[in-house]
């Protein structure tokens, strides 16, 4: 994927949804193992060209399967530890994930309620969502940025 010019121009925040763009959807199952978890084609070069164009970088993620107890957060937790070990050896970089395990959807931190960018400016609070873009391949990411007031881009 390519980042349009006028979008790294004007956006110094990233946000990026796990599943479908970090890493292959499994539609009608979750990643639950590390054995599970593929990298999207063209994610790695994606975030290792990427990383420096933005100053924070954070991913947003739906992770229903631990509140459905398909999973536990200690399962959940193993994958992303090993999934930014492999971003980092590639040259990218991810300030911070923030997930939502709930399988309730009126809970304030699942997309596309905007709990998880509330959160994050909270903890960073230079962020402008003016000043940020989310990258996602659901319609429920994309109700996500237009909730918080951020561009959105489809992961291609």
């Amino acid at each position: 994927m390519i980042i349009p010019e006028s979008i790294l121009q004007e956006c110094d925040t990233l946000f990026l949804d796990r599943d479908g763009v970090i890493n292959v959807w499994l539609p009608g199952d979750y990643v639950k193992r590390w054995e599970e978890f593929r990298f999207n084609e063209g994610f790695i070069g994606f975030i290792g060209r990427y990383s420096g164009s933005f100053k924070h970088i954070f991913i947003v993620t739906n992770q229903r399967g631990v509140g459905r107890g398909l999973m536990t957060r200690q399962q959940l937790d193993d994958i992303h530890s090993r999934m930014l070990d492999e971003i980092t050896r590639a040259g990218g970089r991810i300030d911070r994930i923030y997930l939502c395990t709930s399988a309730d959807d009126s809970d304030p931190m699942r997309k596309p309620n905007t709990g998880m960018a509330l959160l994050a400016m909270k903890e960073f609070p230079d962020i402008s969502m003016e000043r940020s873009v989310m990258i996602g391949d659901q319609p429920s990411d994309q109700q996500f940025a237009q909730n918080c007031g951020m561009r959105f881009l489809l992961w291609q």
